[in-house]
């Protein structure tokens, strides 16, 4: 058996940090050696770090409760440790970008949570199974860094996972409008329920910033390759409204969508049955055998029922019919920070690993 590659989670001791701790834990290709977080963390252990603020189902993973903590500033001693880390810390978005930089250019691969680069143009937000093609653009960002071998990579807002996909596997048919509002979990701004206690009973229609996110960033996913950037899509036509509802977790979708070429309902059926991309040709370890599910029952996806489908890593549709000022209506589902944040993250490095990019040092 191959040696596992050695990561660090910078950002470690938040909630998406606590998901990447918990996925990682007995990995095939990856083991967590090293976390990072504010100098406030560093020093303490992870378990005493995250002490009274473990907000992710289960337990903490016996093999990083004993791992100190590192400043996350101190980048040459982080990276040094590693072959590759995941970024997920709250900060500023100019710091983030400073800080992830500065990851790669030390020669190491950083997987990023965060949106600061996310319209960086050498920089690739991928969702494996929609646009594996996006990593050709790191040849030109190492160039800009001045690395041979890091590089970063980030992953889009959890909110889109749970229609682009559907709409992925559509584009044959020419998507020109999209309306879709989002009914997105507390998680998703990294509460809970004690936290949060303003949530329950309750429905604020507003997540700040979220709407242009999931307007534009679908556009990006779907652009191309052209002279070392990534050059956007310019349809479909996309407008959303994003709420937030109070569960805990999973992001729900109701989408509306025209087409140039309008598809049978069987023929998008079937697109979603048979919808298959590179982690799956390639087996990756965080896969989804099946990427997209459809519920034939008029009352699903549910978000509580259905959002840990394929460990969380598969998304969702129901409720596909026709409608009277678009040609299709139909609602999406995904989990928000497993497929939606550290779960997309780590399917990315598995690609990226399985392509090459990521190597031991």
């Amino acid at each position: 058996m191959t040696e596992k590659l050695k990561v660090a989670i910078v950002g470690g001791t938040g909630m998406v940090g606590q998901r990447f701790v918990q996925l990682l834990d007995q990995h095939p290709w990856f083991q967590v050696t090293a976390i990072a977080a504010s100098a406030n963390s560093a020093g303490k252990t992870y378990e005493e770090s995250v002490q009274g603020r473990w907000k992710v189902p289960g337990s903490i993973p016996e093999e990083v409760k004993s791992i100190v903590v590192q400043d996350a500033s101190r980048v040459e001693e982080v990276a040094g440790s590693v072959d590759f880390v995941f970024c997920a810390v709250d900060m500023k978005k100019d710091e983030i970008k400073a800080l992830e930089e500065a990851y790669a250019k030390t020669g190491t691969p950083v997987i990023s949570n965060n949106s600061a680069h996310r319209w960086t143009p050498d920089v690739p937000m991928v969702i494996p199974e929609i646009n594996p093609g996006h990593i050709d653009v790191i040849a030109a960002q190492r160039k800009r860094l001045g690395t041979s071998t890091g590089f970063i990579a980030v992953k889009p807002n959890c909110s889109i996972q749970s229609y682009v996909p559907a709409l992925h596997a559509l584009l044959d048919f020419k998507p020109t409008k999209v309306v879709a509002s989002t009914y997105q979990a507390i998680s998703g701004a990294g509460k809970n329920f004690t936290d949060w206690p303003e949530m329950l009973d309750n429905v604020i229609p507003y997540i700040g910033g979220e709407e242009e996110k999931s307007e534009q960033e679908p556009l990006r996913i779907w652009g191309s390759v052209a002279n070392g950037e990534i050059v956007k899509a310019s349809a479909p036509l996309i407008t959303t409204q994003c709420i937030r509802v109070p569960v805990t977790d999973g992001h729900l979708a109701a989408v509306f969508v025209s087409f140039e070429k309008k598809p049978s309902k069987a023929e998008i059926l079937e697109r979603w049955q048979q919808f298959k991309g590179r982690p799956q040709e390639l087996g990756l370890p965080s896969a989804p055998e099946q990427f997209i599910t459809y519920f034939e029952e008029e009352n699903r996806p549910q978000t509580k029922l259905d959002r840990d489908i394929e460990r969380g890593m598969g998304v969702s549709t129901g409720r596909l019919r026709e409608d009277t000022l678009y040609d299709y209506k139909f609602v999406g589902l995904s989990h928000n920070t497993l497929r939606g944040a550290a779960g997309g993250a780590v399917l990315i490095a598995e690609l990226l690993k399985a392509e090459g990019y990521i190597q031991a040092k």
